[in-house]
C-alpha cells in the first residue's frame, strides 16, 4: 500500500531507470531490483512501485529506511489490497469498485488504481429497490436480491445493534437463516480481526470491546483468528506467486486471495495457466503446505478435504510454508517425473 501523505514520493521501475539516466530495459536487464538489498515494492502487482525515499537511499549507499506501519484512513491501497480488506474475492471488489461512492474516490498512481482506505472500509451500497420495511414475505417474492449487498447491509444491522442474531437479520432482510447467520459471523469476525490486528487484542478481547455478547461470537472468534492469520500469510503467498510468475507457469503475479472453506482454517489457490506449467493449480493449506491440484476450475475440490496422493495431486516440498524456491523446486521435478500431467485432467492450459 501507499502510506498517507507518500504518494508524491511513489516512483515506476521507469522513474528509477530515468533517475540514473539509463533505459528501462537496461535496468531491467541488469536486475538491479531484484537485489536483496534493494527497497521492497509498495504492491504486488504487474506495474511495481517503489518509495522514493527508499530508493534514493539505496542509490546513495545509505541505509534504507523504514516505513510507517500504522494505518490510516488516507492509505492508499491497491486493487488486491482492497479486496483483502473488504474480506471479498477480487471478482467482487471489481464490481463494487465501480459503484459511484467508490469509483468517484479512484486515484491512479503510477498507473495503477487505488482507493482510500476509509471509503474500502466504510463502503456502504445504494439501497437496494425494495420496500421501506424491508419484511420478510416481500422481499422473499422478490428473490435474494444482490448478494453482493448483503455483507453491507448485515454491517448496517451491527452498527445498530451489537447482540444482533442471526433470526433479526432474516426478519428484517428475508434471508435463509443459514445465509444469515453466515454473513452475520464473517461481519463480526472481520471486524474482530481489524481490532485484533489493530490493537493486539485477544478475540475475546476484540469481543468485549466491540460489545458483541460472548455467546453470540464462539465462532466468529475462531474465525477472526484465522482471518488474522491469512492476512500474515499474505507475505508469504505473494513472493511464491511471484516466484511462480518469474518460472513460467503463470501469467501474472498476483498473490492468491486467502479462503476460509471452514472457520479454523486458511487454505489459498494460486492457478498455473500458461502451456509450460506443470498442473493445472496449486493449493496451500496452513495446516499441510503444498500440492497441485488436478482441476483449474475446482482446485479444492468437494469439501476442501486435504487429499492423498494420486489422481494428478502431488504433496510438493516439506513444511507448510517452504520457501519459494523449495517449492519451485519440487514443482519442477514433478514436472520431470510426470510431463503433461495438466493435460490428462480436462483442464488443458489455454
Amino acid at each position: 500500500m501507499i502510506r498517507a501523505g507518500r504518494q508524491h514520493l511513489v516512483r515506476t521501475l521507469a522513474d528509477i531507470a530515468a533517475q540514473q539516466g539509463i533505459a528501462l530495459q537496461t535496468l531491467l536487464n541488469s536486475g538491479q531490483h531484484q537485489k536483496e538489498a534493494f527497497p521492497a515494492p509498495l504492491n504486488g502487482g504487474r506495474t511495481r512501485l517503489y518509495d522514493g525515499e527508499q530508493v534514493e537511499a539505496y542509490l546513495a549507499g545509505r541505509p534504507v529506511p523504514a516505513l510507517p506501519t500504522t494505518d490510516d484512513d488516507e492509505d492508499l491501497l491497491d486493487r488486491q489490497e482492497a479486496a483483502a480488506l473488504s474480506g471479498v474475492p477480487l471478482s467482487v471488489w471489481d464490481r463494487r469498485k465501480k459503484e459511484p461512492t467508490v469509483s468517484e474516490h479512484l486515484v491512479r498512481v503510477g498507473g495503477v488504481e487505488h482507493w482510500p482506505r476509509h471509503i474500502v472500509r466504510d463502503y456502504t451500497p445504494a439501497p437496494a429497490a425494495v420496500p421501506e420495511a424491508v419484511a420478510g414475505p416481500a422481499y422473499r417474492r422478490r428473490g435474494p436480491g444482490p448478494r453482493d449487498q448483503l455483507p453491507a447491509r448485515v454491517a448496517q444491522l451491527l452498527d445498530a445493534d451489537p447482540a444482533l442474531t442471526a433470526a433479526a437479520v432474516t426478519d428484517r432482510l428475508g434471508v435463509h437463516r443459514n445465509t444469515a447467520q453466515a454473513a452475520l459471523t464473517e461481519c463480526r469476525a472481520q471486524r474482530m480481526a481489524d481490532a485484533m490486528e489493530q490493537r493486539a487484542l485477544t478475540a475475546a478481547q476484540a469481543a468485549a470491546a466491540l460489545d458483541y455478547p460472548a455467546s453470540q461470537t464462539r465462532r466468529a472468534s475462531v474465525r477472526a483468528e484465522a482471518i488474522l492469520r491469512g492476512r500474515q500469510a499474505r507475505p508469504y503467498l505473494t513472493a511464491v506467486a511471484q516466484a511462480v510468475h518469474a518460472r513460467g507457469w503463470s501469467s501474472t503475479d498476483t498473490p492468491p486471495v486467502v479462503q476460509h472453506p471452514e472457520d479454523d482454517q486458511c487454505v489459498a489457490t494460486l492457478l498455473l495457466d500458461t502451456p509450460e506449467a506443470p498442473a493445472p493449480a496449486l493449493v496451500w493449506s496452513e495446516r499441510h503446505g503444498w500440492r497441485t491440484a488436478p482441476s483449474r476450475r475446482h482446485p479444492l475440490g468437494k469439501g476442501a478435504a486435504w487429499p492423498p496422493p494420486g489422481d494428478g495431486v502431488r504433496h510438493l516440498a516439506t513444511g507448510t510454508t517452504p520457501t519459494p524456491a523449495d517449492l519451485v523446486n519440487a514443482l519442477d521435478s514433478t514436472s520431470r517425473e510426470r510431463p503433461g500431467q495438466h493435460q490428462l485432467t480436462g483442464d488443458a492450459p489455454p
